[in-house]
C-alpha cells in the first residue's frame, strides 16, 4: 500500500491567513503544541466552555477499546449550554435564527424566542409520555420547530433520531423500527422547488408497521390536506398550549444524546450513537475554533439540512452552544432563481459561509454572472464540507464567493466522529487549494500503511480516542468493532475509510473512499483526482469518475462530466488533457457527457449507480436520489456513445 493511492496533482498554490484575521483569531498556532503537552488536559480546558452542573471525575476511560467515555461522572444538560445560559448571561435579544422560507416568508427567532419554544416543546413531549432514554424519530423540513425539536428532547434525556425530510417510505420506516421509537415528529409539508412537498404521507405509511409509534406529533407548514387518525396532534395544539416553565435535568454526560443513521454496505443502515458531553465539547469547540467565530458580530449560515450530521453539529448544537446568530434556510439554491444563496448573503449580511463542493461546483456550472450581480462584501470566512473538494472549485468558491480575500476552511469529519477532525485553522494556515491540511489541535490521526505504519500515501486513521467520537453502532456493539476497528485491530486504530496523501510539508489530502481507489493496471488510482483533473479543464463543471471491470487492464477509468453552460468540446480532448495532467496510465477509456449526475438530495454522487450503468449491470436501489430519471437518460447516453 505504501506506493498506491500516490496523488499525482502537484499543487503548489499556499494562501496564507488575511492579516488582520490571523491578528484576531480564536485559536492561535500554541494550540497545536498545547494539545500536543497534553491532549486530555487540552480537552478538559474546551469542556470548561460549557457549564456543567456536576464537574467530571476522570477525562476518559479507554479501559475498554475501542469503547469510549468521556468526561466520566459529569453531568450537564446540552438544551441549557444551547438556550438557557445565553439568556441567563443577558443575551436573551440576540437573535438566534433568521429563518427564510423558501416561498419567501420570514421569521426571526431570538435566543429568549427559542428558549421559550423549547421549553414548552419538551413539556408538550412529557405530557405525550415520552421520558428521558425514550427515542424520538424526526422527519421535519427546514424550519425552526425541527431544531426546537432536537433541542426539546435534548432537554428531557430523550435520544432523538432525525430522518432526513426525502428519504422514502422503507427508509424512514427501517429507521424508527430500528431504533423503537416513540414518538414521531413531523409536518404536513415543506416548500421545495417552488411546490409544497408533502411529508405526513410518508409517516402515516411508515407508522402503520411501527407498533412502537404511540404518537405522531405535526406542524402545520405548508397547510396541504392531511389524513387524520387518533394517534396525530397538532403541533399548536399541543406544543403552542404547553407550560412555558421548565427546569433543564442534569444528564450524564455519557446520556445517549441521538442517533444518526448512515448507509453501510449491507441494507441494514448502521445507526451511529452519540453521547453528551464529550460531543457537545468538540461540536461547541471546533464550531468557535474553525469558523474563527465571534458571536457578536458574525453572521453564520450552513447550507446543510437538519437531517444530516453536518445540521446537528453545525446548525443546531455547535452554533447555539457558542451563541451564534445564523441564518436557517428552507428550500433549494435554484429556486425562485439561481442567485438565491447570494440574494439571501446580501440581505441579512452573512459572514461566515459552509457549504458542499457539490453546491460550489453546481454554482460554478451555473456561471460567474450569477454571484457577481450580489454584494457579498460581508463574507469573510467560507467553509466546505462533504467530501474532497478539488481544486479547481475551491479557487472558484475564494475567487467568485470570497472576492480573492477569505480563507477557505476545507473541512473532514464524518457522522461517525461526529465533529471536524481535519481542517484548516483560518487565522494560522497556509492553505493549499483542494487539502482539509492537518489534524485540528487534540486530534490524531495518521496515514498510515497496510500494516498501519505511517505512510505518504494511504489509509486515514484516527489514532487516539477523541471526545465527540461515536460510542456503537445502536442496538450493535459487534459491527461497530467489525466495521471501524478491525482493519487496524491490532493497533487499535479508528479506520475511518479513506484513503489520504500526506505531502511533504505535511498537509493531508483526503482521496476519496478507499472503495472509490481504482485498480488500473495495478496501480491505484483515486477517482477524486481523476475528477479533479477533469474539473481542471475549463469546460468541465462537474465530473464524477468509476472503474469499471476491464478484461485487459482489470479496472478501466469511466467518466461522467457536465460541461459548462456553451462549452464545446470533445471527449478525446478530455481524455488527453487527463492524461497530460495525471499521466497516461489514468487516461479514461470512456468519457460520457451528460446533464446531470445521480446525486442524493444531501448532494453525493451516487458513484455505485454509474458503476453498475458502466459495466452494464441492473442499477439496484435508485430511491436516495433526488431524481431518478436522470440514470435513464444517462443509459441511454451510454448505449449510444462509443469507447476508444
Amino acid at each position: 500500500m505504501s506506493e498506491t493511492l500516490e496523488n499525482l496533482l502537484q499543487e503548489t498554490r499556499q494562501f496564507p491567513p488575511p492579516p488582520e484575521l490571523a491578528a484576531s483569531a480564536n485559536v492561535k498556532e500554541d494550540a497545536y503544541a498545547e494539545a500536543d503537552a497534553d491532549r486530555l488536559a487540552f480537552w478538559e480546558k474546551q469542556a470548561r466552555r460549557l457549564t456543567w452542573f456536576k464537574e467530571w471525575d476522570q477525562v476518559l476511560d479507554w479501559s475498554n477499546p475501542p469503547f469510549a467515555k468521556w468526561f466520566i461522572g459529569g453531568q450537564l444538560n446540552i438544551a441549557y449550554n444551547c438556550l438557557d445560559r445565553h439568556v441567563e448571561a443577558g443575551i436573551g435579544d440576540r437573535v438566534a435564527i433568521h429563518w427564510e422560507g423558501e416561498p419567501g416568508d420570514t421569521r426571526t427567532l431570538t435566543y429568549s424566542d427559542l428558549l421559550t419554544e423549547t421549553k414548552k416543546a419538551a413539556n408538550a413531549l412529557l405530557e405525550l409520555g415520552v421520558s428521558e432514554g425514550d427515542r424520538v424519530a424526526i422527519y421535519m423540513p427546514m424550519i425552526p420547530e425541527a431544531a426546537v425539536a432536537m433541542l426539546a428532547c435534548a432537554r428531557i434525556g430523550a435520544t432523538h433520531s432525525v430522518v432526513f425530510g426525502g428519504f422514502s417510505v422503507d427508509a424512514l420506516r427501517g429507521r424508527i423500527q430500528d431504533a423503537d421509537a416513540k414518538l414521531v415528529i413531523t409536518a404536513d409539508g415543506g416548500y421545495r422547488r417552488g411546490a409544497p412537498s408533502a411529508l405526513k404521507p410518508t409517516v402515516d405509511e411508515a407508522v402503520a408497521d411501527c407498533p412502537s409509534v404511540e404518537k405522531v406529533l405535526v406542524v402545520r407548514r405548508t397547510g396541504q390536506d392531511v389524513a387524520w387518525s387518533s394517534k396525530d396532534v397538532w403541533w399548536h395544539d399541543t406544543v403552542g398550549n404547553a407550560s412555558g416553565d421548565h427546569v433543564a435535568p442534569a444528564l450524564d454526560s455519557e446520556h445517549p444524546l441521538f442517533i444518526l443513521y448512515t448507509s453501510g454496505t449491507t441494507a441494514k443502515p448502521k445507526g451511529i450513537l452519540h453521547t453528551t458531553g464529550g460531543y457537545l465539547t468538540q461540536a461547541s469547540y471546533t464550531h468557535w475554533a474553525v469558523f474563527d467565530l465571534k458571536p457578536e458580530s458574525d453572521v453564520y449560515w450552513c447550507t446543510a439540512d437538519i437531517g444530516w450530521v453536518t445540521g446537528h453539529s453545525y446548525i443546531v448544537y455547535g452554533p447555539l452552544s457558542n451563541g451564534a446568530t445564523q441564518v436557517m434556510y428552507e428550500g433549494t439554491p435554484d429556486t425562485p432563481h439561481k442567485g438565491r444563496f447570494w440574494e439571501l448573503i446580501e440581505k441579512y449580511r452573512v459572514t461566515i459561509l459552509y457549504t458542499a463542493p457539490t453546491a460550489i461546483r453546481t454554482f460554478a456550472k451555473w456561471g460567474d454572472d450569477i454571484p457577481a450581480q450580489f454584494d457579498l462584501s460581508s463574507l469573510r470566512l467560507l467553509g466546505s464540507v462533504g467530501e474532497p473538494i478539488n481544486p479547481e472549485a475551491w479557487m472558484w468558491y475564494r475567487e467568485h464567493i470570497g472576492g480573492n480575500r477569505t480563507p477557505i476552511v476545507d473541512t473532514w469529519w464524518q457522522t461517525e466522529t461526529g465533529a471536524i477532525m481535519i481542517s484548516p485553522l483560518p487565522g494560522v494556515t497556509a492553505c493549499k487549494p483542494g487539502s482539509a491540511m492537518r489534524p485540528l489541535p487534540g486530534i490524531s490521526a495518521e496515514v498510515v500503511n497496510e500494516e498501519g505504519k505511517p505512510t505518504g500515501g494511504g489509509y486515514l486513521a484516527l489514532t487516539q480516542p477523541w471526545p465527540s467520537m461515536l460510542r456503537t453502532i445502536w442496538g450493535d456493539d459487534d459491527r461497530f468493532i467489525e466495521t471501524y476497528w478491525s482493519r487496524f485491530r491490532e493497533q487499535g486504530f479508528y479506520f475511518a475509510g479513506d484513503g489520504a496523501k500526506r505531502d511533504e510539508d505535511g498537509a493531508v489530502w483526503l482521496l476519496g473512499r478507499v472503495d472509490d481507489v481504482m485498480l488500473v493496471s495495478g496501480h491505484n488510482i483515486s477517482t477524486t483526482e481523476v475528477e479533479s483533473a477533469l474539473v481542471a479543464h475549463q469546460a468541465v463543471a462537474e465530473a464524477a469518475v468509476v472503474g469499471a471491470t476491464d478484461p485487459t487492464t482489470g479496472q478501466a477509468i469511466v467518466a461522467f462530466v457536465i460541461l459548462r453552460g456553451g462549452a464545446d468540446v470533445s471527449t478525446n480532448e478530455l481524455r488527453d488533457h487527463v492524461a497530460k495532467t495525471l499521466g497516461p496510465i489514468c487516461k479514461p477509456r470512456q468519457i460520457q457527457i451528460v446533464a446531470e449526475l445521480p446525486k442524493t438530495r444531501s448532494g453525493k454522487i451516487m458513484r455505485r449507480l454509474l458503476r453498475n450503468i458502466a459495466e452494464k449491470k441492473e442499477l439496484g436501489d435508485t430511491t436516495t436520489l433526488q431524481d431518478a430519471t436522470v440514470m435513464t437518460l444517462i443509459s441511454e447516453g451510454m448505449k449510444t456513445s462509443t469507447e476508444d
